[in-house]
């Protein structure tokens, strides 16, 4: 019998340039996931645990360079991120706005606000 975690996990990459694709499910870390929208089928191991919708790596992301999403840089990561793992505010800095690295890496609050 075909359990959950043997069905086919599926992330999006944008352009053929993007370092990062989307996943179009929630992923655990172990799981095999096929890349969609390049020409030559991709396949990565998840390294960590990703919520839907969020960013993995596919490649060597080195520490303070592009975070590559739709052909251009959307981020520049803070720390070297391997394939497979997730990208986001604990490991990259928006290239818009430079209070995400205040962020927190989960819920995306800001940390230099006080909430009431």
């Amino acid at each position: 019998m075909e359990t959950r975690r043997d069905q086919e996990k599926l992330c999006f990459r944008v352009d053929a340039a993007d370092n990062v694709a989307t996943l179009l499910c929630a992923a655990e870390k172990g799981d095999r996931i096929r890349v969609q929208g390049d020409a030559f089928p991709l396949h990565l191991d998840v390294l960590e645990s990703i919520a839907l919708g969020h960013k993995i790596a596919l490649v060597e992301i080195p520490k303070c360079a592009f975070v590559l999403k739709y052909g251009v840089p959307i981020g520049i990561s803070t720390a070297s991120i391997r394939p497979g793992e997730w990208v986001h505010l604990h490991n990259c800095r928006s290239k818009v706005d430079e209070r995400s690295s205040h962020f927190d890496p989960i819920s995306g609050a800001a940390q230099d606000t006080e909430y009431v």
